[in-house]
């Protein structure tokens, strides 16, 4: 399926992040492209069209094409935004001052970069996807999220988001039971599929036994050119961690359950009687933490 991205300009100091986050997307001439600008930034800034080309071993037509697929207006569009990233905070920066960081200095340097990663996950988001997805959250009868390896913590949190928003929402945690479950979802069902890389093999089985059984599936990765994207109905694209410590995952996870958090925000949101039966829900897990209460 096609993953169209956002026109916006990303924030102060995360050009460099919102084209790591669309790179994966482009055919392999453009890739070049975009990875000469991540890999020097500061001198793309000052060069021409024919002189990104020329190191990226391409021609111009194909640099201008890049920069419009990564979601600028053209070159000139992305030497603004670099030139406007050279007085600010880059992840380049932050990279020369973790180095060597210990104790809490290392805790701000982590912090600071988890920080910057929210601020261009948004980047290759397609708006109009996000909207549907919502609309399709909302009408669905039944909600099977699955996700295995790393990605498995934010299907569970995000289940559980949605059951205390009064709404009825599965994520077993074993990927045989997954593929069950998925198999039997039909037409009226929704498959939520949760993947960083869009590659793992139990989560694309599930997907796979969802799509059989006629259900719906929407994927949410960090990789626009994959096998969940092309097995998925709708495809929520986010940026993941880009920064030093990324090697770590220190910012997958957070940019993941941060944005799972406010996907099930705005299906709360565009539903009606969400407040009052988070509400009730509270109460009913009041009443079952303590038991002895009258209520």
């Amino acid at each position: 399926m096609h993953v169209k991205h956002s026109p916006s300009d990303p924030p102060a100091g995360t050009t460099i992040a919102a084209i790591r986050a669309c790179a994966s997307s482009l055919a392999p001439s453009e890739r070049r492209v975009a990875d000469v600008c991540v890999e020097r930034p500061a001198e793309v800034a000052w060069w021409s069209a024919a002189d990104l080309a020329e190191h990226a071993s391409t021609s111009t037509a194909t640099v201008i094409r890049a920069c419009q697929n990564l979601g600028f207006k053209g070159f000139q569009h992305l030497r603004m935004l670099l030139l406007r990233d050279l007085g600010a905070a880059t992840s380049a920066d932050a990279g020369v001052g973790a180095q060597g960081a210990t104790g809490v200095g290392l805790m701000r340097s982590v912090f600071d970069e988890v920080a910057q990663d929210l601020g261009a996950a948004l980047a290759p988001l397609d708006a109009e996807a996000f909207d549907k997805a919502v609309r399709e959250l909302g009408s669905s009868r039944r909600l099977l999220i699955v996700a295995n390896g790393g990605s498995a913590p934010a299907a569970a949190a995000i289940a559980f988001r949605f059951v205390t928003n009064g709404r009825s929402a599965e994520a077993p945690a074993d990927a045989i039971v997954q593929q069950l479950t998925a198999r039997h979802l039909g037409k009226s069902g929704l498959c939520l599929a949760i993947s960083d890389s869009g590659m793992n093999a139990y989560t694309l089985q599930s997907v796979s036994a969802a799509k059989a059984s006629g259900a719906t599936v929407i994927a949410v990765t960090s990789y626009a050119r994959s096998a969940l994207v092309e097995q998925a109905d709708i495809a929520l694209v986010i940026g993941g961690g880009v920064g030093p410590w990324s090697g770590h995952g220190a910012s997958s996870p957070v940019v993941q359950l941060s944005f799972l958090v406010g996907l099930q925000i705005a299906v709360a949101e565009a539903g009606s009687g969400s407040a009052q039966a988070a509400a009730q829900t509270l109460e009913q897990v009041v009443a079952l933490l303590n038991p002895s209460s009258k209520g």
